[in-house]
Order: structure tokens, then sequence, then C-alpha cells
């Protein structure tokens, strides 16, 4: 009898351990999916407040891409915006952390109204005034034409008259010769052979030129790019110019064939090449030419 009294208490206390531990399983499963749940809708409140960030990081973008002159409370508020969304994206998902991102997002969303507002009315006023100086200024425009067309015709003479002015070096040719001990030149090809270099040119007849004493600055450059002759500087303002002999002449406003004779580098051989003649009347370029020795 007290046998059967001790089994039935201890199916009794086996069930309460077993009614208290399937409930506590049960409460226990529970606990873990409204966990999972809330972590979710964390992740996911989270990801629309970075998505509300960057939509109001490029109604800035357009705001300033829209001013010409950089709007610096424009600037200011979009970089503090790029600031919380580097800050959100490594932050803890929780609740508390959420509630502070939200509140930061709502007042930056409240400035941005008022900004926006601001600049669009500036945009509106310049625009304004844009369209009242576009008015101004073909009126000016239109008064201006005349003078503007005889400004153009007298720039126009004067550069005809200053290019009128300028000797002219044509026919410009430049050559090897081999100088015989009578003084006779024969002109040759040959670098080896090649005792000098001869640069000739004719100076056009020209009325509007001052006669008398001239000069004309020669360089001729060999294969490797170095000024033969005296290779000397003369600056003329803010240029300057290496030359290899300067040639002078008397000038009496009648056609003048010219010639001159430039020596290689330190007496040395000349190199088998292209070589280059420029004359130059001070800093302007006046005629151009090249020859080759083999």
């Amino acid at each position: 009898m007290e046998e059967n009294k001790s089994n039935n208490g201890l199916k009794i206390a086996l069930g309460i351990a077993l009614v208290l531990f399937l409930g506590t399983a049960f409460y226990t499963f529970d606990l873990m999916k409204k966990k999972n749940e809330t972590e979710a809708q964390l992740t996911e409140e989270k990801q629309l407040v970075m998505t509300d960030l960057s939509n109001m990081a490029k109604q800035y973008d357009v705001a300033i891409s829209e001013n010409k002159l950089a709007n610096s409370n424009l600037v200011e508020a979009r970089t503090r915006i790029q600031g919380l969304m580097d800050s959100l994206q490594i932050s803890e998902t929780n609740v508390k952390s959420l509630w502070k991102y939200k509140q930061q997002y709502l007042n930056l969303q409240k400035e941005m109204d008022a900004l926006l507002t601001e600049n669009n009315k500036l945009k509106a006023e310049n625009n304004q005034l844009a369209t009242s100086l576009d008015s101004t200024r073909i009126r000016l425009e239109e008064r201006n034409v005349f003078t503007d067309s005889l400004l153009m015709q007298n720039t126009a003479l004067a550069e005809v008259v200053e290019s009128a002015t300028i000797l002219s070096a044509d026919n410009l040719k430049g050559f090897g010769v081999i100088e015989r001990n009578s003084g006779k030149l024969i002109p040759t090809e040959r670098a080896r052979r090649t005792d000098k270099l001869r640069v000739c040119f004719t100076v056009a007849k020209n009325t509007l030129v001052q006669a008398g004493d001239q000069e004309l600055y020669i360089q001729v450059i060999d294969p490797k790019n170095n000024v033969l002759g005296v290779n000397e500087q003369v600056v003329f303002g803010d240029k300057f110019l290496n030359y290899s002999i300067i040639s002078r002449f008397n000038y009496e406003n009648l056609s003048l064939n010219v010639c001159e004779f430039v020596a290689s580098k330190d007496e040395e051989e000349f190199e088998e090449g292209r070589y280059i003649v420029n004359v130059y009347n001070e800093k302007n370029l006046m005629s151009t030419t090249e020859f080759t020795l083999k």
C-alpha cells in the first residue's frame, strides 16, 4: 500500500518535471524566435535609415551642382550626412543606437528643407538677375557693334602695316661647302667633306622699311639639336634666342641677296643627318628650311 503511494508520487513528480521542461523549452524557443525577428526588423530599419540618408545626400548633390558658386551651407550639410552614413554603417544594430540615428536623420531632414528652400529662393533671384543682365548686355552689344567693327578694322590695318614694315627672308637655303685654298666654294652633301655650312637668302624689296644698317639672326641646328656657330644668346623681353651668327648688311629698300657661313661646333667634323636653318628678325621667325648631310 505504501509502495503504491510512493510510485504514484514519483509519477506525479516526473509529470510535473516534464511539463516544466516542455514549458521552458517552448518559452526559450519563443524568445529566440522573437529575438531573431527583432534583429531582422532592426536590420531592415537600419537599412531604411541608410537609404533615407543616401537619398538626402543625392538631393544635396543636385542642389550643389546647380550652383555656379559653391554654397558653403549646402556643402557642410552634405559632409555631415556622409559622416552620419559612415558612422551608421559600422554601428551596432540595436534599438538605442537606431533611435539615435533616426533622430539625427529627422533633424537633418528639417535642416535640409530649410536650406533647399533658401537655395531655391536664391536661384530664382539669380535667374531674375541673370535675365536682367542678359537684357542689358544685349543692348550694350547692339550699341557697340559699330565700335567693335571699327576696332577690328583698325587692328587688322595695324597688323598689316606692322607686317609690311618687317624685312622678309625669301628663298632660304642651307648646304655644305668645300672651301679650296683659292677661296673657291664647292657645294657638297657629304658630311665628312664639308668645311663650312653656307646659308643664303634674299631680302625682298620693301619701301616701308627704313633704309640703312639692318641685322638678322641666323640659327643653324645640327642633327644632335646643338646650335652651331657662336651659339650666343640674345634676349627680347620675355623671350630669348640662341643664334649661330648675326647677319649684318646695309639695306637700301631694294632686293638684296645675303649669304653667311656657319662653322661646326668646336671645329669638329659635321654630323650626318638633318640640319635646320632659321632666320629671325629679333624674336620673330621670318623663314625656316632644312637640308641633309650624308
